[in-house]
């Protein structure tokens, strides 16, 4: 499809120029955020490991090549150029790309990918923790240079800050949203604008396009020089949120808003950063905030802090999105999923992960204090992150592609092998702090992978005590005249497995030892695109006289509201009074099985996660007054 063409939302065809600024405005602002606040620490980090005895004009030089160099390869070439091509029917995202790679691979293949994107989707989420604490610290340090008497007060007005901002989560983000554009894009022309202001210190940085100094810097800088890399990759940090919001607003305005005004916007500040340190070397403690006038620093801290609680927005907003994803593909246990907003549908919030995050968020404002501190744990989630969706990209341009091995290998391998280097760097800063995000995507993966491990288990286990649906109904219908007293109406029966007869089926007949006139199995399948066209929702076919099938398909994108989709079913034949309708559940009390595969404690966990998962009836959007819940004891 081609760039001028918008895959979000639902609409399609080309977009008007209007249309297209007004969306590359839009992603500024909920794409950007992330990677627009790396300049308040990422050039300062860089410095502390080269700088105790005073920095040499040449290693300045040499470091802002990297930072230019980092942007242009990681950011420009990857993500710009090539991930946004990788979509999957619009939507993108590790989930995304994972579930749509696993289709065309081996089952073998299939499961070692399976394996590596729970670890993507872990790290992504454990970066949606540390994002929102590194970057409102590193905004509201700056008052320390405003007035020293605020220091103490840092650590306080960051916590208000982010409790404030999770808070509102649950009114949803759609009221001040409009203004996210257009004050990240004011905040991305001060950075450019006070990068060009003082690049003219020391016109002498601008050798820095020569990436012959950022070689030379890390060809005689050693160790040091690899250490330093971690703290460079800072600036590229955010860059998977080009990829993850693509659904949002299409591949022609973020790229528009990338090459129009973020990539120079953040060249310029890094080239006026390395100035002003070359002009006045006193400046290596805080780069950022001490290039501005005396008189424009609190301006410039409020103005920061703004930004970054919009990058914080944004990443919260990503990690809803993608537990929404993840629930949907089976990763994760059902959990309330809430729409904040009656026209877009990207606008969603999850009570459970809003409060995971939370406290997740404040613990490491508290435990790190500083955003110095919170850097060196920064970039291990963010680095393992990018390899991970560098891996499915390879897979990508094999099977849908078709690239010949050697040109996929001639082209992905070199970025495995920067993003390699970029993550080595980073594990240096393990025992410094950087264990805290691995432990925290470490929680994760073992949930996502209990979670699959054991419905996979579980279904195995019902199926071997399954009668088969087919021979189940010949039988009710041979034995007609002595079976089951028929009442009128109609009763759906929720399975995931169509073949089989549904437990809560069975039950009703041995305790109630009624039929109902209409009986329908329905199955809910979420398939591997993020939206499925409303006339492709249900498939319906009758196997008696009293029994049909029926498979509702959702894409992973949307919310399974099984009473809309009915009604739209209705309207095009499905015969049914929703007031003479029962849907009957089978609810499972889970018993843990020492046979069952999987060690006591996972067996706990899942069954902990069972329980704590939504109900079914309130999950699928069922009318609560038409549910009828049918339970049984199984062993897992």
């Amino acid at each position: 499809m081609s760039d001028t063409h918008l895959h979000s939302g639902g609409h399609s065809g080309p977009m008007s120029q209007k249309k297209l600024l007004a969306l590359a405005l839009g992603s500024v602002g909920v794409v950007y955020g992330d990677i627009g606040t790396s300049p308040l620490y990422a050039f300062r980090e860089s410095l502390r490991p080269v700088s105790h005895d005073g920095v040499d004009r040449i290693e300045i030089i040499g470091l802002i090549s990297l930072f230019i160099w980092a942007l242009t390869v990681i950011v420009t070439l990857k993500y710009v150029v090539f991930l946004l091509k990788a979509d999957n029917d619009g939507e993108g995202g590790t989930l995304s790309l994972l579930s749509l790679v696993t289709k065309a691979v081996s089952e073998r293949r299939a499961s070692v990918l399976l394996l590596i994107g729970i670890v993507g989707a872990a790290l992504f989420l454990g970066d949606a923790m540390i994002t929102p604490a590194l970057s409102v610290l590193s905004a509201v340090e700056g008052l320390k240079f405003v007035t020293p008497a605020l220091n103490p007060y840092v650590v306080p007005i960051s916590v208000v800050i982010l409790i404030l901002l999770f808070a509102v989560q649950s009114r949803g983000t759609g009221a001040v949203s409009a203004f996210f554009g257009p004050i990240t894009a004011f905040w991305f022309l001060t950075l450019g604008g006070i990068g060009v202001y003082h690049i003219f210190d020391d016109l002498s940085i601008l050798a820095a396009f020569n990436p012959y100094y950022g070689v030379w810097f890390l060809a005689n800088s050693g160790l040091v020089g690899f250490i330093v890399l971690g703290s460079v990759f800072l600036a590229v940090t955010g860059a998977e949120a080009l990829y993850a919001d693509l659904g949002h607003f299409g591949r022609a305005p973020i790229r528009l808003a990338w090459f129009g005004l973020i990539f120079p916007a953040l060249t310029l500040n890094y080239l006026g950063q390395g100035a002003y340190v070359l002009q006045n070397p006193e400046g290596l403690s805080d780069p950022f905030f001490l290039m501005f006038p005396e008189y424009l620093r609190l301006p410039a801290v409020i103005l920061a802090t703004v930004a970054t609680i919009i990058a914080s927005q944004a990443v919260i907003t990503g990690a809803f999105s993608l537990s929404r994803q993840a629930i949907h593909l089976g990763f994760l246990p059902r959990m309330e999923i809430y729409h904040t907003s009656d026209t877009n549908t990207g606008q969603i919030y999850l009570p459970a992960v809003n409060t995971i995050l939370m406290f997740g968020v404040m613990a490491l404002v508290l435990m790190f204090k500083s955003s110095e501190s919170l850097a060196v744990a920064y970039g291990i989630a963010v680095t393992g992150d990018m390899v991970v969706s560098t891996i499915l990209l390879y897979n990508f341009v094999r099977s849908f592609w078709k690239w010949p091995r050697l040109q996929a290998v001639l082209v992905i391998a070199p970025l495995l092998f920067i993003e390699s280097i970029f993550l080595g760097s980073n594990l240096t800063k393990l025992h410094h702090g950087g264990y805290v995000p691995v432990l925290i995507a470490g929680c994760f993966v073992v949930i996502m992978w209990t979670w699959r491990r054991g419905t996979k288990i579980l279904f195995e286990k019902t199926r071997r005590t399954h009668i088969p649906l087919g021979t189940f109904v010949k039988s009710l219908e041979k034995k007609s005249e002595h079976g089951p007293i028929e009442v009128p109406g109609t009763a759906i029966f929720l399975t995931s497995d169509p073949t089989s007869t549904p437990a809560a089926l069975l039950h009703n007949l041995k305790h109630n030892h009624v039929l109902h006139s209409q009986n329908i199995i329905l199955t809910i399948k979420t398939q591997n695109r993020p939206r499925v066209p409303i006339e492709e929702r249900g498939r319906i076919e009758r196997i008696s006289e009293h029994f049909q099938l029926l498979e509702l398909s959702f894409g992973f994108q949307e919310t399974q509201n099984v009473s809309q989709a009915l009604a739209h079913l209705r309207k095009t034949g499905l015969k049914f009074d929703i007031m003479s309708t029962s849907f009957y559940l089978g609810r499972r009390k889970l018993i843990p099985d020492a046979n069952s595969g999987m060690p006591s404690w996972q067996d706990r966990l899942f069954i902990a996660l069972a329980s704590a998962a939504t109900d079914p009836s309130d999950y699928f959007r069922l009318p609560a007054n038409r549910v009828v819940e049918l339970g049984a004891h199984v062993t897992v």
